[in-house]
């Protein structure tokens, strides 16, 4: 991959792939289909993927699927075995070892504390009705610099845009690291993410894919998240469709924002500590 153009093109092509996957997570996906579908022989698709992709075909696969698992368990339709069944696996007991080695904790222990969000934060006449409510606090933050990098491709790659972001700091000082997205996921190109960092160092000019922007002031209404980030969603599903109806509040026209307070570099995924911020202004 000899220049950033290259670079890119190789990018898209496995972008592709990983969109595939997403779409149909369950479905039968041979090396050789996706390997025509990235325009790669099959002899080095595997190892291109892994260059870009940062683990493999498999893992990917894997990763996917469990992901559909926590929303499977989320919504607490489905019992916990056949939520395994539904995500690819044989037996429960596989299941949970590889959700547990996924989310840092086992589908009864994550289906237990989204239960427990919703028994800690709402009256008994409601709790039939909701999934699950964050607690929240309302805090100011000032307009503050970020050196960015923005996100291309599936949402269930973002993860190496931050490992890729890492790898631009290299031994600079960073302050925090943050995740800065705007519109929804779940809908058609109408998202955007930018991995983000603060840093009081100086950076040279020829890093040509780091942005340099302000993230704008204003009222956040702040969820503590503890726990794997396979919560995120979840959590931020929560505070738009419970937590903000009755707030008070209504959501502002800035960015969403993930203020990541320490890293899985680190920690177990289980004691990670993730502040989400969404940006509100009172309701009129």
């Amino acid at each position: 991959m000899g220049n950033s153009r290259s670079e890119q093109d190789y990018r898209d092509r496995v972008a592709r792939v990983v969109a595939a996957i997403v779409a149909n997570p369950m479905a039968e996906h041979r090396l050789e289909g996706l390997a025509r579908l990235a325009h790669f022989s099959p002899f080095h698709f595997h190892r291109v993927y892994c260059a870009i992709a940062g683990e493999t075909v498999a893992a990917t696969i894997r990763r996917v699927r469990l992901a559909l698992a926590t929303r499977l368990l989320a919504q607490g339709n489905w019992t916990i075995t056949q939520v395994g069944f539904a995500s690819g696996y044989q037996s429960p007991q596989a299941f949970t070892r590889a959700f547990r080695e996924f989310a840092g904790q086992s589908p009864r222990e994550f289906r237990q504390q989204m239960r427990a969000a919703i028994l800690d934060a709402v009256p008994a006449l409601q709790r039939n009705d909701i999934v699950a409510l964050p607690r929240v606090r309302i805090v100011e933050r000032p307009q503050q610099p970020v050196h960015a990098l923005r996100h291309r491709g599936p949402f269930s790659t973002i993860p190496h845009t931050h490992r890729r972001l890492r790898t631009y700091a290299d031994a600079r000082t960073v302050s925090s690291w943050l995740g800065i997205s705007c519109g929804d996921p779940d809908v058609p190109n109408t998202f955007s993410y930018h991995a983000a960092l603060v840093s009081p160092d100086e950076w040279a000019d020829d890093d040509k894919e780091i942005e340099r922007f302000d993230i704008p002031a204003g009222l956040y209404a702040v969820h503590s998240l503890a726990g794997p980030y396979t919560r995120i969603n979840a959590a931020v599903h929560a505070l738009y469709g419970q937590w903000l109806p009755g707030s008070g509040y209504e959501p502002d026209d800035r960015p969403m924002l993930e203020h990541y307070l320490n890293s899985p570099r680190q920690v177990a995924a289980g004691a990670l500590r993730t502040d989400l911020l969404i940006p509100v202004r009172p309701a009129i």
